[in-house]
């Protein structure tokens, strides 16, 4: 707007991200104080019939196991995983999933497994992979990294806890 010959900006609104950001971080937190009953229904509702997952195992030289400190989950520490886009290779997914809600590169040194869950219809290919760049960001889906011995675990699912442990003893053989 010009008054005379003075230029007035006009402030209207702050920019999308800053919204979408807002946004987001307040619906993950609503979801995560969602009974965990009303997680697996909406899982089954929305999600597709059956679902290829990734994930990746960081042992750092102690034998400690880098672990997700979610901002969506009924026990937020877990394992770094996500799910394959369509067309995606599960090797390329790992990797971008590690980058999207870390800022940090991975390189993957082998695959050691591919899980089926009991719960649910998917099947995850499991990388050993070690940390190859970058600074630790927080994300909207991850507000904190750490390492865990294996043998002292913090609250987390069951099954990533029995994943954990076998491949602690695979990889030092």
């Amino acid at each position: 707007m010009t008054v005379g010959n003075e230029a007035q900006s006009i402030v209207c609104c702050p920019p999308l991200s800053v919204v979408y950001n807002v946004t987001m971080k307040f619906l993950l937190r609503l979801w995560r104080s969602l009974p965990i009953w009303v997680h697996f229904l909406m899982a089954k509702m929305v999600r597709a019939k059956f679902r290829a997952a990734v994930a990746a195992l960081i042992f750092d030289e102690q034998g400690r196991i880098l672990l997700f400190k979610h901002t969506y989950r009924k026990w937020q520490w877990g394992i770094p995983a996500g799910s394959l886009e369509y067309h995606e290779q599960p090797a390329d997914a790992i990797i971008r999933e590690f980058f999207e809600e870390t800022s940090m590169q991975i390189q993957i040194e082998k695959l050691l497994t591919v899980v089926s869950a009991n719960e649910d219809d998917h099947l995850t290919a499991v990388y050993l992979c070690k940390i190859a760049g970058g600074e630790f960001r927080q994300s909207n889906e991850i507000s904190e990294i750490k390492y865990f011995d294996v043998n002292d675990l913090p609250q987390m699912l069951l099954a990533e806890k029995e994943l954990i442990r076998w491949a602690a003893q695979e990889v030092r053989r």
